[in-house]
């Protein structure tokens, strides 16, 4: 039987954070490109999850959770922070999902409901950044995002070796 994804906005209490960490840590460790090395101590990842969590709660960010039941299986950001040149537009950063809950939708739904939030903030256009290395260029494509370009050896990989970032755009709202 296939459980429910619920897709909420995520509180700073100590059992997100540590189910942040957890996500961000097991992502690290199996490649994801999160602007992380490996292996990722608990307490840095401890220490990022607190500040994106502070950050939230002063409006420059909004942190969504996927929840398969009591598990947090996945996570996504969407940040509002932007220049002043620049209060039309959002970013997604930190799209990730558990090992286990992959191929079950739940990266499409949390960008989905990225989207819709951004538009309910009048963004009219989201940017984001992926790995060419193992990244979801995949995902971005099929969720209608448009591929700016490649700057190649953009940052190392968490267990080494550089690899280049793929700049994506999407037109949003009316």
């Amino acid at each position: 039987m296939t459980s429910t994804i619920d897709i909420k906005q995520l509180d700073a209490s100590p059992e997100t954070r540590r189910m942040l960490s957890e996500i961000l840590i097991e992502t690290v460790a199996h490649g994801g490109s999160v602007s992380f090395m490996h292996p990722l101590p608990p307490e840095a990842a401890g220490t990022f999850w607190d500040s994106a969590l502070a950050a939230a709660g002063r409006d420059e960010r909004i942190i969504l959770g996927a929840w398969d039941g009591d598990v947090l299986a996945g996570t996504v950001t969407l940040l509002l922070d932007c220049p002043p040149n620049q209060p039309h537009r959002a970013e997604i950063a930190k799209m990730m999902t558990r090992l286990g809950h992959r191929g079950r939708g739940i990266a499409t739904a949390l960008m989905r409901m990225a989207e819709e939030l951004a538009v309910q903030r009048n963004r009219t256009l989201l940017v984001l950044d992926t790995a060419t290395d193992g990244g979801a260029a995949g995902l971005y494509e099929k969720l209608g995002f448009t591929l700016a370009g490649e700057i190649p050896d953009y940052a190392f990989k968490p267990q080494g070796g550089l690899s280049g970032t793929l700049i994506y755009w999407k037109r949003i709202g009316s």
